[in-house]
């Protein structure tokens, strides 16, 4: 009794092993998509490969033209490959794997293209085995552009001058004159409020007459003073701005180009000028402290510095021109 089910287990044993042999042969489906296609458009050919991780299935390489292509392949006919997708891993469940492969095609010539039964090579230990995805050929339908016979080709007709039509510009016109009409109003307005000022409106175009010359050097003098230049030890940068100050005077009150001058040289022009004297004294101890300090770096003390600012001043309010009094009516 015992010896029936042994030999009962071993057949059992032996059923589920051949049962699961038979189970793991790898399964192949092809596709195409889509079927039908316009000349130069692209379809897919994808086989999918159901196997086991110990199964070795190796998919048809087709190269991308002009190097190779599915022409050379009498599979495929005169089917091109545009590109040939590496193998992708769409699912896995535990020994079994789920592969994809996919080409992307394309044709040039009109017509219905038998693709054939697309395969894989099979290896599992001593087998070697052909594998296809379809049990029917595949095929492709490549269309084209169908031309109408019956129409008749004309030559292209030269371009057509069209007569000037005045409603085509009207409106442009009309706007034109308002904005002109606005403008002269706009002009009048302004020229009548400047004739009661005394000016014209070439008047607004005019540029602004130059400050007179002592203005100019009082206002730089009183900036200078600002700036506290020689109570924070810059006794070269306020001598030197000191003399810029009185120079450019010189040059914008009497017109001697003072700016390229030394002191000396000053000295001698102003000896024809009618300057008092006292101001020609202040002028050129100012200039000559300046020098002493510009280039041989001297140093004074406090009172001279105020000193000098109260020269200069003193020298430009002295020599500045004499306002005259205006004429009064009798």
């Amino acid at each position: 009794m015992k010896s029936l089910r042994y030999i009962l287990l071993v057949v059992g044993l032996c059923a589920a092993v051949a049962t699961s042999a038979q189970s793991v042969t790898p399964k192949v489906v092809a596709t195409v998509e889509p079927d039908s296609i316009m000349i130069g458009d692209r379809f897919t050919l994808t086989i999918d490969v159901e196997k086991d991780m110990v199964q070795g299935v190796f998919f048809p390489a087709f190269g991308v033209p002009p190097t190779d292509s599915l022409a050379q392949k009498p599979q495929f006919g005169v089917v091109e490959c545009v590109e040939d997708h590496a193998v992708d891993t769409l699912e896995r469940k535990g020994r079994k794997l789920l592969l994809r492969k996919r080409y992307t095609l394309t044709a040039f010539d009109e017509g219905r293209y038998n693709l054939g039964r697309p395969s894989v090579l099979y290896a599992d230990k001593n087998i070697v085995d052909t594998l296809y995805g379809s049990t029917d050929s595949l095929s492709i339908v490549v269309a084209t552009f169908k031309i109408d016979s019956t129409a008749r080709l004309c030559d292209i007709k030269p371009v057509k001058t069209l007569k000037f039509k005045f409603g085509e510009i009207s409106g442009y016109l009309s706007a034109a004159i308002v904005l002109l009409a606005l403008l002269g109003l706009a002009i009048f307005a302004l020229s009548r409020h400047l004739a009661k000022r005394g000016k014209t409106i070439a008047d607004l175009f005019k540029p602004e007459p130059p400050l007179p010359a002592h203005i100019v050097a009082i206002a730089a003098l009183e900036a200078l003073q600002n700036q506290k230049l020689w109570q924070n030890n810059k006794h070269k940068e306020y001598y030197s701005a000191l003399s810029e100050i009185l120079r450019t005077y010189l040059d914008g009150r009497f017109g001697v180009g003072a700016m390229e001058m030394t002191t000396d040289e000053i000295v001698e022009a102003i000896k024809t000028l009618d300057l008092p004297q006292k101001a020609a004294m202040d002028l050129m101890s100012v200039l000559r402290d300046a020098d002493l300090a510009k280039f041989a770096k001297g140093l004074f003390d406090a009172e001279q510095n105020e000193s000098a600012y109260h020269k200069a001043y003193y020298f430009v309010e002295e020599t500045k021109p004499v306002e005259q009094p205006e004429n009064q009516e009798q």
